[in-house]
């Protein structure tokens, strides 16, 4: 079937190929193709190269495309793989055992206290509702609420010393995740995307791998681009099911529809290019596009985890129903990231609601419900990394947006706290059976070692090769960037990094 053909049963004909006339508008094409997005992808018909060297790239600027940059240095990681536990855990009752807590339950806390919502008024003491056991050659301790996570203790580094910028969920995700608690800005995942773009042009640079049954608290906040370029936000990518929907079409295509279809495609994306060259979200979606029927060659091979041994699939708990939900995602997670995937975010099961880790009340029966759901597959991501020499390369970060007051709500739960949380981290640099910082005896602040959220943040950038303060983007005539150090004050923890990277004498 000629071209010609093809956009007569667009309702055009040959006067609107290129040079001759107007192109139906990219809408029009759309609408009255039958095939899915995939299929009608532009896919390797475009020469890339040639589009690349046409970026602007006046002032310095990052090119809006997803070729792999160098960072600011030499990096010591060159991957993320974030496991966020959304609705904040409790830290005394996982990783920061408080004895004098255990004491003094029931006693009423002399001190000042931020409580957010009813139920903790009477400010009594709650003791920490698990043991704790010292675990590995390290002797961390760690609640005995996670087995699986405590036998890789000599694998991880422990924060314990964590505080946020604010004690409501969605300012807190944001402070985790876009350094500053205001809404509308990039999250990390984006900003490592558009620095170092991705190592395979197959596959996007920042995928999200969320509950299948639904979404967490914050919904597709948690991976916005902000005022980046749209291809820097995170693509949502199915754990159940077709991993990516629309990569084949609906009905058989005739023989050589397809190719002149797309080559049809290849003139209306260029066109729209050309008359709006500053229209980053439709530029977006043409770019995605292409990337889709790129991905038909080889993102369903890369996504398949039914090729994965038997004992592999065991380890991350695929056997289990407990497990098998966020298992499967762990386990799609270490095959992004091999595969060349940049940034990858693993969101907690919703089972016990959008707010996993919210136990306003129940904390006992909520805490018993979720760990077992995660610590497994946690544990088998950061053991499948190291065992396939991947974990050096790799960081990976299990946390949640803040944590938990040391006084009860409810007489049976905790209510948020700003002030102390705790995370983990594997890999990348990270020192390994390491515990940093510490709380006070009962666990409401922070007290030794402090590290805030964009202090994080700064550190995740600088072992991946780039400085804080110096990745930037111009937005309504201010350079922004991810931890705004000016305001935040953030700065790199070297006291985390076992082999850190960046300028020596910039190292505090």
């Amino acid at each position: 079937m000629a071209k010609s053909d093809v956009l007569s049963q667009l309702g055009t004909g040959p006067a609107s190929l290129p040079g001759t006339a107007t192109y139906p508008s990219r809408r029009e094409f759309l609408q009255q193709a039958t095939w899915g997005f995939g299929m009608a992808a532009l896919a390797v018909l475009l020469d890339q190269e040639r589009a690349w060297s046409q970026e602007a790239t006046a002032g310095g600027s990052i090119p809006a495309d997803l070729r792999p940059r160098p960072g600011h240095f030499p990096p010591k990681a060159t991957s993320v793989i974030m496991l966020m536990q959304v609705g904040g855990p409790s830290q005394i009752e996982l990783f920061d055992p408080k004895p004098e807590l255990q004491k003094r339950h029931g006693q009423v806390y002399q001190a000042d206290v931020e409580v957010l919502q009813p139920g903790s008024e009477s400010k009594k003491l709650m003791a920490g509702l698990f043991p704790f056991h010292h675990r590995g050659q390290c002797g961390m301790e760690i609640s005995e609420l996670l087995p699986h996570i405590g036998s890789i203790a000599d694998e991880v580094c422990l924060v314990r010393s964590m505080y946020s910028d604010h004690n409501n969920h969605p300012q807190a995700t944001r402070a985790l995740l876009g350094g500053k608690i205001f809404p509308g800005r990039p999250s990390v995942g984006s900003w490592i995307s558009y620095a170092l773009g991705t190592e395979n042009q197959n596959l996007p640079a920042y995928v999200v791998l969320r509950d299948p049954t639904g979404y967490n608290n914050g919904g597709t906040t948690m991976w916005e681009n902000g005022w980046l370029p749209a291809l820097f936000r995170g693509t949502e990518i199915q754990s159940r099911g077709a991993a990516v929907l629309d990569l084949h079409p609906a009905v058989a295509l005739p023989d050589g529809m397809q190719q002149n279809t797309l080559e049809v495609l290849a003139g209306l994306n260029e066109e729209h290019r050309r008359l709006y060259p500053r229209e980053s979200d439709l530029d977006a979606r043409i770019r995605n596009y292409e990337l889709a029927a790129r991905m038909q060659l080889n993102a369903e091979k890369v996504l398949d985890i039914s090729c994965e041994s038997a004992t592999t699939r065991r380890l991350y708990g695929l056997d289990d129903p407990v497990t098998e939900n966020f298992g499967t995602r762990c386990l799609m997670a270490r095959r992004l990231v091999e595969s060349g995937v940049r940034f990858v975010q693993v969101l907690v099961p919703i089972a016990a609601g959008t707010n996993t880790w919210d136990h306003h009340e129940k904390l006992k029966s909520g805490l018993e419900a979720v760990c077992p759901q995660v610590d497994r597959p946690s544990a088998a991501l950061i053991l499948d990394l190291k065992r396939r020499g991947l974990l050096d390369t790799t960081i990976v970060l299990w946390t949640g947006e803040f944590g938990r007051l040391p006084i009860s709500q409810h007489g049976n739960g905790r209510d948020h706290n700003r002030h102390a949380f705790s995370l983990i981290l594997a890999g990348g640099g990270f020192k390994s059976g390491y515990v940093h910082g510490r709380t006070d005896e009962l666990g409401y602040k922070a007290v030794e070692g402090r590290v805030s959220t964009p202090d994080l943040l700064a550190t995740i950038l600088n072992q991946l090769g780039l400085d804080h303060d110096r990745l930037k983007y111009r937005h309504q005539g201010r350079e922004e960037s991810l931890t705004d150090s000016a305001v935040t004050h953030a700065r790199v923890v070297h006291e985390l990094l076992d082999t850190p990277a960046g300028d020596p004498s910039r190292r505090a």
